[in-house]
């Protein structure tokens, strides 16, 4: 539903009830629709005052804007100008021991919030109706939590927005554990090798336990297969899953 920002009143202007015992009723009815036209009038005009006004203030924030940003160009051109690589020469170690641009501009904040709500609108607000009284029956929840929120709560958006936007950021985090899991399973698999000095007799060649038994196939391939150790003092191995393809 679109909220009127400004609104001509009176609306009807020929509408209303005749007092009883008048001599003439059209002229009663052309008087009444006269001064609901001057209302009116009254009206626009007060509505074209706050527009006016409306617009000198985003102008006049507009040109100090643009002033600032001026004079930071000025700034700048003369900066530059003054510059000259062919006499000044600046070292990369300099440039790295200097400062970072930190930038002064401050930003908008709290663009939408209460003091920035139009004057038309912040009548509408306080002609509209006060929500009852129920925050009286919160000392008798055995809850604790505050009854006139269960008829309105204005920070129920933004309480909703920020469960979102948790989750969403939980996700992801789950999801990158995820990826990086099975990144660090799928390439390569750890095997643990028993002492070289246990096996004399097989020379350069020892057999193999898979430490994961949770690929009992890896293991039954491998019980199959010998691989050289070139250190003797190995006791761990990463083979690539490449090898037993």
């Amino acid at each position: 539903m679109p909220l009127v920002k400004r609104s001509i009143e009176p609306k009807h202007l020929c509408r209303g009830a005749l007092p009883d015992g008048v001599p003439s009723e059209l002229e009663c009815v052309t008087n009444s629709t006269l001064a609901a036209i001057i209302k009116q009038l009254g009206s626009l005009s007060r509505h074209a005052e706050d527009i006016f006004g409306e617009l000198f203030n985003e102008a006049n924030s507009f040109y100090m804007r643009m002033n600032n940003l001026q004079e930071r160009v000025d700034l700048l051109a003369i900066k530059v100008t003054q510059l000259d690589s062919t006499v000044e020469e600046v070292s990369l170690q300099d440039i790295n021991m200097r400062k970072a641009f930190k930038s002064s501009t401050i930003q908008d904040q709290q663009v939408v919030s209460r003091n920035s709500i139009p004057n038309p609108v912040l009548e509408l607000y306080h002609r509209g109706d006060k929500p009852p009284p129920l925050n009286i029956l919160s000392p008798y929840r055995d809850d604790k939590k505050d009854a006139l929120k269960f008829y309105t709560d204005p920070s129920y958006f933004f309480i909703l927005w920020r469960e979102k936007m948790l989750q969403a950021t939980e996700d992801k985090r789950k999801e990158k554990r995820r990826q990086k899991s099975l990144t660090l399973l799928t390439p390569v698999c750890a095997f643990t090798f028993f002492p070289y000095s246990l096996f004399t007799s097989f020379s350069t060649e020892c057999v193999c336990v898979c430490v994961f038994n949770a690929f009992p196939e890896l293991c039954r391939k491998l019980s199959s297969q010998h691989f050289s150790v070139k250190d003797v003092d190995t006791t761990i191995c990463v083979c690539d899953f490449a090898l037993l393809a």
